[in-house]
């Protein structure tokens, strides 16, 4: 019975460690640089959020980055990819594609189409409805029903 105790009590420790963790890695893992040279890689996979910005430092850029980073899991939860651009001396792919000027928000689909462009930030939550209302979304959240019955 002395033998148990250690195991249960590492059992019991472990657990909610293990589990913050993996939402740390999980949501972390949805920031990424936009050093990307095309989108078509998140195609059918992932939906890119790209932010743009003259300087990190752009007040509009901060705004959004806390919006994003407070509620990233619902981010995740629906495939989201969020893509920043804090150069505009670099002529990237993106800024070529998508030719922002200073502060820019835009929301690429899973079918690689620009579905919104903003020039202020924009609360997480007007982006999760936005993104729930896409076709492809809809058809997502049915299957998942489907699959949870």
């Amino acid at each position: 019975m002395k033998h148990l105790l250690p195991i249960v009590l590492a059992g019991l420790f472990t657990g909610p460690m293990a589990v913050a963790e993996s939402t740390v890695d999980g949501t972390a893992s949805i920031f990424l640089n936009g050093d990307t040279s095309d989108l078509s890689q998140f195609v059918w996979e992932k939906r890119p959020i790209i932010v743009f910005a003259d300087s990190p430092n752009d007040p509009n850029f901060g705004q959004q980055m806390d919006f994003l980073e407070a509620r990233a899991q619902e981010l995740a939860d629906r495939d989201v990819i969020v893509l920043t651009d804090t150069d505009p001396s670099v002529e990237s792919a993106l800024r070529q594609k998508l030719r922002p000027r200073g502060f820019m928000l835009v929301l690429v689909g899973k079918d690689g189409g620009v579905k919104l462009r903003k020039p202020f930030p924009w609360d997480v939550r007007e982006l999760t409805r936005t993104i729930d209302k896409m076709p492809i979304r809809q058809r997502e959240i049915r299957e998942r029903r489907s699959n949870d019955s």
